[in-house]
């Protein structure tokens, strides 16, 4: 269905985080989509994707709810060229209408970062000026974004609600409950292509610096940031606004 919603004028007339989420505890990862176009309209509703090892399964998703729903894709300047070459496949094949790359800011990166090291001596502070700053900076006109969390990924995924307020806006996780096998299954009934390096053993795709092949065994996450304490980058654990 190609669904538009009738915008909401004001975050304050959006229905609470708590009660979206008691209403859409057991919905589908479709009809979580659909639920916040409904609530916030087109204009107001954004999906963040990295593009990385699993996205094409929510892009398939949301592209059949609606394939104009902006989303944003964080060029952090230290992505796999196969990333942004995957970006461009998915969508060409999703028939995606407004992929917005967004990238960190000059003057941010020449003062912070001019060496390009500091995801080695500060990966927090990388991820910051790359990833957490530009998307703070993308969201702004929005009143609600969609993500690909599952709670199967563990750590501080493990027990995510469908739906939470993030400090600025509503926050939709559609795919929450959805497991491996039911990922897998969408992959495998659209016909999606996957992402380059998750045949060479990436089964999560971030940037070349903070990203290492998983081993047969491992959390699907445990190549992020290996031999560290961090994971994640900052974007589900910061405020947004």
């Amino acid at each position: 269905m190609n669904a538009i919603a009738p915008q909401v004028s004001s975050i304050s007339a959006l229905p609470p985080a708590d009660e979206l989420d008691r209403s859409l505890r057991d919905a589908s990862p479709a009809e979580v989509i659909a639920a916040a176009l409904k609530t916030v309209g087109r204009d107001k509703l954004a999906l963040v994707s990295s593009f990385g090892a699993e996205s094409a399964t929510l892009l398939k998703v949301m592209a059949d709810v609606d394939p104009a729903i902006p989303v944003i894709f964080l060029d952090t300047g230290w992505l796999f060229e196969e990333t942004l070459a995957y970006r461009d496949t998915l969508i060409a094949t999703l028939g995606l209408k407004d992929v917005r790359s967004i990238k960190p800011a000059e003057e941010t990166l020449s003062r912070d970062d001019p060496d390009r090291e500091l995801w080695f001596s500060n990966p927090d502070a990388c991820c910051r000026i790359r990833k957490v700053e530009p998307l703070a900076r993308a969201l702004k006109p929005f009143s609600a974004w969609l993500n690909g969390r599952k709670r199967f990924q563990g750590n501080a995924r493990a027990d995510i609600p469908v739906v939470e307020h993030d400090g600025a806006r509503l926050k939709f996780n559609p795919f929450a409950n959805v497991s491996r096998e039911e990922l897998e299954a969408i992959f495998v009934r659209a016909k999606l292509p996957r992402h380059p390096l998750v045949a060479s053993g990436f089964l999560s795709v971030g940037c070349m610096p903070c990203t290492s092949r998983t081993a047969e065994g491992e959390d699907s996450r445990a190549g992020r940031w290996r031999g560290r304490a961090k994971t994640e980058c900052g974007i589900h654990t910061m405020k947004t606004s």
